[in-house]
């Protein structure tokens, strides 16, 4: 029975491997038969075509390899070293020695065929570019070049080597021979030439934020000591622990009891798409006994605690709780509650649009605290905030079979007729009405205030035709007209 699960697993992760195999190759397809545009407006239309976010456009895009190295050289350099050597080995230590020299070169022609394929602007022109003699720097930025004019720039150049050495085979030794091969080396020249002008070296900021978003991704929870110890030497003499401490404010990390924790991306792109995914997640919706309202983020350990504070900093509302006890004994658990109807309103209106799995219950929320702002002495209120309180309870342990709902007197099967109850649509008309009425008084006050100048003012017809032309000039640069000029 156990072998036939395993053979079933394995099945299963064949076809999820082969699904995405296959997704890789439809978007490789997709991007080689692309124009020549900037990267940004080919992600725009990758996510357009494939339905997607533009942050899983961006992810779906291939990454070039990271820097193939050994012992902090790179392979060329190191392959170098060995061949020297080499010259001072004899018999079978030199020939087994040698094979791992080649070994170590075959590696590293397939690391630079991944490099090539990630660059998928210039798939169609693989074979001049493979001619033009390059090495992983100058592949890596090709790979960075982002704007449309640069590519085509570079395409440009590979299509001219290309159709010269096309007609150079058709030729016999000649004057056109020799022109033909002649551009052939001007094509190199300005190839090497224009990466050369294209500047990718990264400053020493740049790697020091490198390296210490790569010591807090491997370890969170590191301080800024050890972070200092794990960067490359260069950097660790130009660097201190202050000097940390200023970068990580930058880089969108936590920072908690002097431990250092990476928040995801989406934490600052947007914040209140990243909250409605932590409530959730690991968040609550609800309501107690006397229809007061509660939301809720719950996360635990020191990582859960620094999230939670630097979310509390950003959204500038909720109270923290910080290092309760757990029931199982297990790490310290942290809450960022919100219970106040301002802010519990303020956090669900800009979350809703981002729930997934509780937007029920933000509906439910927001129309119970409309109800109690405006509407208590109205006869439907009490009902209502019963109904509400028995549809949160539903929508909350609704997928529990084993809930007892009698605990709250609530019969599943008026569910239904509790939903299609929702008071907002009564609410809206309560408030367009009103909303005529004051408008309606207003209009009212200013014909009264009309009335009171002709009483006031004994004006000729000449004295009438200004206040007339006032008037006019007031209505289109003060009343509706002017707004919209």
């Amino acid at each position: 029975m156990s072998e036939e699960g395993d053979k079933l697993r394995l099945l299963a992760e064949n076809a999820d491997e082969e699904e995405e195999i296959r997704e890789d190759m439809k978007n490789a397809s997709w991007l080689s038969s692309q124009t020549l545009d900037d990267e940004e407006a080919i992600v725009k239309n990758l996510a357009k075509e494939f339905n997607l976010s533009l942050t899983d456009a961006k992810k779906s895009m291939t990454p070039f390899p990271g820097t193939y190295t050994i012992e902090n050289a790179n392979i060329p350099s190191m392959v170098k070293k060995l061949r020297k050597h080499r010259r001072t080995l004899k018999g079978e230590h030199k020939i087994q020695f040698t094979k791992g020299i080649d070994n170590l070169i075959y590696a590293y022609s397939d690391h630079l065929e991944s490099c090539i394929k990630s660059i998928y602007w210039l798939s169609p022109y693989e074979k001049p570019l493979r001619k033009m003699g390059f090495n992983e720097a100058e592949l890596h930025k090709l790979y960075k070049m982002k704007s449309g004019e640069m590519r085509q720039e570079i395409v440009d150049i590979l299509c001219k080597y290309w159709e010269a050495e096309l007609n150079k085979c058709d030729c016999e030794y000649n004057k056109k021979y020799s022109s033909h091969h002649k551009t052939m080396i001007n094509s190199k020249k300005k190839f090497r030439d224009t990466l050369k002008a294209f500047y990718t070296r990264e400053s020493m900021g740049d790697k020091l934020n490198k390296g210490i978003i790569d010591a807090v991704c491997d370890y969170p929870g590191i301080s800024s000591r050890q972070i200092l110890e794990s960067l490359h030497p260069k950097i660790q003499k130009r660097t201190t622990t202050r000097t940390i401490a200023k970068a990580v404010t930058k880089l969108n990390i936590a920072v908690c009891d002097e431990q250092y924790f990476k928040l995801p991306d989406l934490f600052k792109k947007d914040l209140y798409s990243y909250c409605a995914a932590f409530i959730d997640s690991d968040g609550y919706i609800t309501m107690d006994k006397n229809y007061s309202p509660r939301v809720g983020m719950v996360a635990t350990g020191d990582r859960g605690k620094a999230f939670l504070t630097e979310l509390q900093k950003s959204l500038g509302i909720g109270r923290l709780v910080l290092d309760e006890k757990s029931p199982q004994g297990t790490r310290p658990v942290n809450r960022l509650n919100f219970y106040s109807q301002g802010e519990v309103t303020e956090l669900l209106t800009k979350c809703r649009p981002h729930f997934r799995m509780k937007g029920g219950q933000a509906d439910l929320l927001l129309e119970l605290i409309r109800m109690k702002k405006s509407y208590k002495k109205a006869d439907w209120y009490k009902g209502r905030c019963n109904e509400i309180f028995k549809l949160m309870k539903w929508n909350n342990h609704s997928e529990n079979p084993n809930y007892d709902w009698s605990q709250y007197e609530i019969n599943v099967e008026n569910i239904s007729k509790y939903n299609d109850n929702c008071k907002v649509s009564i609410m809206d008309d309560l408030e367009n009405i009103s909303k005529g009425k004051y408008e309606g008084e207003q209009v009212d006050e200013a014909i009264d205030d009309l009335e009171e100048v002709s009483e006031k003012y004994d004006l000729d017809s000449h004295g009438w035709e200004s206040v007339d032309d006032a008037s006019d000039y007031l209505f289109e640069h003060k009343g509706p007209q002017g707004e919209e000029e």
